[in-house]
């Protein structure tokens, strides 16, 4: 196994193809409780295989290489995505996946600093933004030029927390800092509470170069990010519209997608459904 760093040119078929086998891992995960944030994982997986199988630069084999890009994801629930993404990197086993939010098991469903490939715990929502400017800063002090990923949603940006953070990295001039803002519109009990929109121009107005895409359509993520690489004195925030369960209709659909739960036995007609819109091209 080598470091991953940036090719000159992605190979989006293949990272298309990667963030598929994310979905399934995490459909795998989720049956194996029934249950499980598999709206969020499904519909970040495209963002997340084009870091860890594009952007990102790490060492599978040597997960504390100082050189290391950092990628924190704030909202820890999303583990199930963030553990997939480890599996195809080779940093767990795939085999452990059908542990996920099992009793004594290294992949809860919020993320643990203990399981490996971890760089913060995200549990407590709102401050995943602050650590990466704390990271950042420190990064900076040591004159390295190593990157800081923070994933973080649309909900954490009712934290005053998350906005403190943002002003201090437009102030130290932060450019290796870039924020991915999930936008996929819920929270624990149906849409997300406070209008948080534009949400891009709340970005801009903080003095961070921001970008604004479509979340699940790769050619755009990577070209984004990539666009993001620029050190011009301003962090980079890319906010990602991202469609909550996406490639399963019925999670799509769903009211309750943010904890999605049903019987044990109907996730072979979910991971049907699955198989059928990946098939058909969807």
């Amino acid at each position: 196994m080598t470091r991953n760093s940036p090719p000159a040119e992605a190979d989006v078929a293949a990272l298309k193809a990667r963030a598929t086998q994310l979905r399934r891992h995490m459909l795998t995960m989720a049956r194996g409780q029934g249950a499980g944030y598999i709206g969020q994982g499904l519909g970040i997986a495209d963002a997340l295989t084009a870091l860890y199988f594009h952007e990102l630069r790490y060492d599978p084999e040597n997960l504390g290489w100082p050189d290391r890009d950092r990628f924190l994801l704030s909202t820890g629930h999303y583990s199930i995505a963030l553990w997939a993404a480890l599996a195809e990197a080779g940093i767990i086993p795939v085999a452990e996946l059908v542990t996920y939010g099992a009793d004594n098991s290294r992949l809860e469903m919020s993320t643990l600093d203990t399981t490996p490939g971890v760089e913060v715990i995200g549990g407590s929502l709102g401050h995943g933004l602050g650590q990466g400017v704390g990271q950042a800063l420190g990064l900076g002090l040591d004159r390295s030029e190593a990157r800081v990923f923070v994933e973080l949603s649309d909900g954490e940006l009712q934290e005053g927390s998350t906005w403190e953070a943002a002003m201090s990295a437009s102030h130290f001039r932060l450019d290796g800092l870039v924020a991915l803002v999930d936008c996929n519109g819920i929270q624990a009990d149906g849409p997300v509470v406070l209008d948080m929109e534009p949400v891009a121009d709340k970005w801009r107005s903080f003095g961070w170069e921001t970008f604004e895409i479509d979340g699940n359509d790769m050619d755009a993520v990577v070209a984004t990010l990539a666009r993001a690489r620029q050190r011009n004195g301003k962090p980079k925030a890319i906010v990602l519209r991202t469609l909550p369960g996406k490639g399963v209709r019925r999670i799509e659909q769903s009211e309750k997608s943010h904890f999605f739960r049903v019987d044990v036995g109907q996730w072979d007609a979910i991971i049907d459904e699955f198989e059928h819109s990946v098939g058909a091209g969807r």
